[in-house]
């Protein structure tokens, strides 16, 4: 079969990315093949490395067994008919057909080669991104997305430790991440909630099976000036099976397939969904240092309140803090006239959260359930704090309020 050079050089993409396999990556490969029959991610990437090492006849049984089963992979359909064509001509590059754009052959093209890049550079599946502080504890689960690489990652809360269950390839804005004004077309980063699930019965056949919609534009999104709305996590139209890594106008965009195997694990009002323009993996041994060390933070906050010393309490708020309808100063000058008049205060915290706040430098998010008790007064709600350092090296509130 002539298939020239130039298309197996598509598949390695460039030289640095010719690893050798480890035994790490041989168990991967040796479960990845076990996935085959039902995952037509890893059919397609089963025929890439085929392809890559001259198998090309075993490449045509991978991909004629993925468009039987999944016709509308168009990725996998163009790739086929390539090596279809190649049994009586030699082909010169990804996408032969003529009636097809360049800039839809570009886009197939780019969808097969970011899916490629995460099989041949996998994540280290015991690390753990460094925006997951903590997980509450009625928080099974966190989403967990990389623009960069347009991936999804699933985390379940295994005893308070993020656990990475499963992953998949995802659809970004077209003018890709980072979000701030309505119609830019660009995929927010920052932290999210699940806020409410819709069935296909209720959408157009655009948003597939579905749409899980989250709280964009946050607190911190609006207090930025950010605009837009309507960024949800949703499947694709019913004759699509994937769309290319940049193409939405702001959503985040997996499969029907995928988006159902996510069903289960994600709830309303509930699941945290962090968007990154780039992961930061650490090791779990610094993750239960850091983790640690941020939870203090919060804890010596609530102690301080609990003592009634204004100015032990009062150090842990910013001069740029705003919440609860109420300034930095109007804030100090009504804390100074209600905590001393107090004859106890008690202040519990249950059901905490914390997150780091990808694309910002040392800001974090924490929301838990407070219970404040007082010689006059008592309240239960859920709170929403952003701590951040500041240039002295110390960590503030900048924003408190409640959770609706």
């Amino acid at each position: 079969m002539n298939v020239n050079y130039k298309y197996i050089l598509f598949f390695l993409c460039v030289s640095s990315l010719i690893t050798s396999v480890s035994a790490d990556d041989s168990l991967t490969k040796n479960t990845f093949d076990k996935e085959l029959i039902v995952q037509p991610e890893a059919l397609l990437l089963k025929a890439v490395e085929n392809i890559r090492d001259n198998n090309t006849e075993l490449a045509l049984k991978n991909l004629s067994q993925l468009v039987k089963t999944n016709p509308d992979f168009n990725a996998a359909q163009l790739m086929y008919a390539d090596l279809m064509l190649a049994r009586s001509q030699a082909i010169t590059d990804f996408g032969n057909i003529a009636n097809i754009s360049f800039e839809r052959i570009t886009a197939l093209r780019d969808e097969v080669q970011v899916r490629w890049r995460n099989y041949i550079s996998p994540v280290d599946r015991k690390k753990i991104p460094s925006s997951l502080v903590k997980l509450a504890r009625n928080q099974g689960h966190v989403i967990v997305i990389d623009a960069s690489s347009s991936r999804l990652f699933l985390f379940k809360n295994q005893k308070g430790v993020p656990t990475l269950i499963k992953d998949f390839y995802v659809t970004i804005g077209k003018n890709g991440a980072g979000k701030y004004v309505e119609g830019d077309q660009k995929t927010p980063v920052g932290v999210y909630f699940v806020t409410d699930f819709i069935s296909p019965e209720e959408l157009p056949d655009l948003y597939g099976d579905g749409a899980f919609p989250i709280d964009y534009p946050n607190v911190w999104d609006q207090r930025h000036g950010r605009t837009g709305y309507g960024i949800w996590l949703h499947g694709t139209p019913s004759k699509i099976y994937s769309r290319p890594p940049e193409d939405s106008n702001g959503c985040v965009i997996v499969s029907n397939q995928d988006l159902n195997a996510l069903l289960p694990y994600v709830k309303k009002n509930n699941t945290p969904v962090i968007i990154s323009d780039l992961i930061d993996w650490i090791t779990k041994q610094e993750w239960t240092k850091r983790s640690g060390n941020y939870e203090l933070f919060v804890e010596t906050w609530r102690k301080d309140w609990e003592s009634r010393n204004v100015d032990l309490y009062l150090r842990h708020y910013s001069k740029r803090y705003s919440g609860l309808g109420k300034d930095y100063n109007s804030w100090i000058e009504y804390k100074r006239r209600v905590n001393p008049s107090k004859k106890f205060i008690k202040v519990n915290i249950t059901d905490k959260s914390i997150f780091l706040y990808p694309g910002e430098y040392q800001l974090m998010v924490v929301t838990f359930v407070q219970d404040y008790a007082s010689d006059n007064f008592r309240r239960k709600f859920t709170k929403q704090q952003y701590w951040r350092m500041e240039d002295d090296g110390r960590w503030r509130i900048i924003y408190e309020g409640v959770v609706s």
